[in-house]
């Protein structure tokens, strides 16, 4: 059983914007992991039954939450290109036993390295043969380290679409996208991930990644047969035509977004088709910025996909100042495996929204914790620091709303109560140095 905590001499980042920072706070920690009080240090006394640790005035925050990433891979940029019976082949080593053991252990290590970086929470909206489910349920048992993950397995798409035939399940008609959620939820997962529209690493040609795939009419039926079960569904989506569709069809999250006019704003706040009546939106600039705004040189890609990167980042970006101007729901995702997305750097989407986006430090946490709770439902759970939730927490030497870069370093990181401070994380040296040039 775990012992009793008490976290003294705290400096207390709630996670709502509404509040404001707390000095000389002590915070209770039961022996289940739960945040039993949060009171000043002259209103309490602390019986010997806890554990006394010092926080020494240093900042404590939720735990990050990352609301849109994968985890088959690492996100280190790569100059290879494979060609389609390549791919087939790998496929098929991968969906062997050796083969999903070899995902299963790459995801775990990229998962403890997210962990590390101080994500205590990961929705991964897109995996290889459920090793996210099964990676998902070590986690909760206690036989592996990591964030706790929400997951969705893999994608639907249409056939030939985003992801297909490798990462995604192909639909071909509202009844085709109703038997794929059933295999998916059959499999376990805890959200269902579709592809409205084409991708940027997949399009073969310029504005393929905006172009439409999936119909309204299969969107409303993958939602209507996900959300009797009370499932939700994100979607992936690159224009503002496919943002429509999604949301008419009822999608939860859009993922990416594009330009809105007043009939998507609308939809957004009010959406008779989504599981919640609203819908939220998660833009992931990093998997699109480097591309788009880095020396080609360097990036060394073609020009369908550069082009492809600057038009989808342009229209996320004008998305996001048009949510935050219109109180959409907005959350926080980085698309943690993408080339150029590591799983340490998730501060890196937020400096984005402040310096690009034009939100405050103080909002860009709100977003990743309290905001991205409410957006995955774990909200009575995890997101702010409050009794009664679980002590998912970040221990930082220095202010994260003075400059969003003090969250690349960590003293100490807690989940459930339990207290991680070995820290170590390999940085790729030569991605950092790209990015920081941005």
């Amino acid at each position: 059983m775990k012992m009793k905590k008490a976290l003294i001499n705290c400096t207390v980042i709630n996670g709502d914007m509404d509040r404001e920072i707390e000095k000389d706070m002590i915070i209770l920690i039961n022996n289940q992991g739960i945040i039993e009080k949060i009171e000043s240090r002259q209103n309490i006394m602390i019986s010997k039954e806890y554990e006394q640790i010092d926080i020494n005035h240093q900042y404590v925050m939720p735990g990050l939450i990352n609301a849109h990433a994968h985890l088959f891979s690492d996100g280190n940029p790569t100059e290879l290109s494979f060609s389609e019976e390549t791919l087939n082949f790998g496929i098929k080593l991968l969906n062997t036993k050796l083969g999903k053991k070899f995902i299963y252990n790459r995801m775990k290590k990229n998962a403890l390295v997210a962990f590390q970086s101080g994500i205590t929470t990961m929705r991964s909206v897109g995996e290889f043969f459920y090793q996210d489910v099964k990676l998902r349920d070590d986690i909760q048992n206690e036989k592996v380290i990591g964030p706790d993950l929400s997951v969705s397995g893999f994608f639907i798409s249409a056939t030939g679409g985003h992801g297909a035939p490798y990462l995604a399940l192909e639909t071909d008609g509202p009844w085709d996208g109703v038997k794929n959620v059933r295999k998916n939820v059959r499999q376990g997962v805890d959200w269902i991930k579709i592809c409205v529209t084409g991708g940027v690493t997949d399009a073969k040609t310029i504005g393929e990644a905006g172009r439409i795939q999936l119909t309204e009419e299969e969107v409303f039926a993958i939602c209507k047969e996900a959300h009797k079960i009370g499932m939700m569904v994100a979607a992936h989506v690159e224009s503002s035509e496919g943002v429509r569709i999604a949301l008419k069809g009822g999608v939860d999250s859009i993922e990416h977004g594009a330009p809105m006019d007043e009939d998507i704003i609308s939809l957004y706040k009010q959406n008779p088709n989504a599981l919640r009546g609203y819908t939220s939106l998660i833009p992931t600039f990093q998997a699109a910025y480097p591309y788009a705004l880095l020396d080609r040189s360097q990036t060394n890609i073609n020009d369908v996909l550069f082009e492809n990167a600057k038009i989808v980042y342009e229209d996320m970006l004008i998305s996001f100042q048009q949510a935050i101007k219109n109180n959409i729901s907005v959350g926080v995702g980085n698309d943690a495996a993408m080339a150029y997305v590591s799983h340490y750097d998730l501060w890196r989407e937020l400096d984005h929204m402040i310096r690009f986006g034009g939100i405050t430090e103080k909002k860009a946490i709100h977003l990743v914790t309290k905001s991205n709770a409410e957006i995955l439902g774990v909200d009575k759970q995890i997101g702010t620091i409050d009794e009664g939730k679980r002590a998912n927490l970040l221990i930082l030497p220095n202010n994260p709303i003075e400059n969003i870069k003090n969250l690349s370093k960590l003293s100490m990181v807690i989940k459930n109560g339990v207290l991680f401070e070995d820290l170590i994380i390999k940085k790729n040296e030569r991605l950092d140095f790209a990015l920081d040039l941005i």
